[in-house]
């Protein structure tokens, strides 16, 4: 398993109306081969922590071509700042059980 790490900021205005934009982003996302999942964890001040899983790396690289345009459409007009990339790699340790 691959993870994606980033911290979006949002306006928390703009996310209020936002849920429809974020819903279609999470579903268009679930449908990319390879994707096993997301964890978004709110981090308080608008932030959140999001971290994105997937098969294999191969599997997050091919999906960026059809993602970068979601995200442009549907997750930055909600975000008050740019999303920073907190890291990527194979994931070490999970037990998960959900």
């Amino acid at each position: 398993m691959y993870a994606i790490v980033r911290k979006n900021t949002y306006d928390l205005g703009k996310l209020a109306g936002g849920q429809e934009q974020l819903r279609e982003f999470n579903r268009r996302h679930a449908q990319q081969p390879g994707f096993r999942g997301s964890l978004n964890v709110d981090i308080g001040d608008g932030q959140s922590v999001i971290i994105n899983l997937w098969e294999d790396r191969e599997s997050a690289e091919a999906a960026l071509p059809a993602m970068i345009p979601v995200v442009k459409q549907c997750v930055e007009p909600l975000l008050a700042a740019p999303p920073e990339l907190i890291g990527s790699s194979p994931v070490t340790l999970t037990d998960l059980n959900v």
